[in-house]
């Protein structure tokens, strides 16, 4: 009986991590949302992203936790390419992972 309590218990566990939603990664376009995306925040500034034609305001990460956000490549100044992971909750994104895609440098004409 004890065997059988084990055998049916492990065989619960396995099926319940296998059951668990994998987050997927999407490649978005990331900036300030009401810099650069025309969405409109009552509290000002905040990061955001556009993936599938739509914009969503991002929880889980800040638009300062990525740099200066007045800096020449900054969000409130420019859009950047990233790769996050997390869900879409009506008009928001909440993020567990968030990582911005290094651009690729310009090469000089001589």
């Amino acid at each position: 009986m004890k065997n059988l309590i084990l055998i049916v218990t492990i065989l619960f566990a396995s099926l319940t991590v296998n059951a668990q939603k994998k987050e997927k990664t999407y490649k978005v376009i990331a900036s300030c949302g009401s810099c650069q995306l025309d969405m409109t925040s009552k509290t000002g500034c905040a990061l955001a992203i556009q993936y599938g034609g739509k914009k969503y305001w991002v929880d889980g990460t800040e638009i300062a936790d990525h740099g200066d956000e007045h800096a020449e490549d900054g969000f409130c100044e420019a859009t950047r390419k990233a790769e996050v992971k997390g869900t879409f909750k009506d008009d928001r994104f909440i993020a567990t992972s968030f990582k911005l895609i290094p651009e690729k440098k310009k090469k000089k004409k001589k």
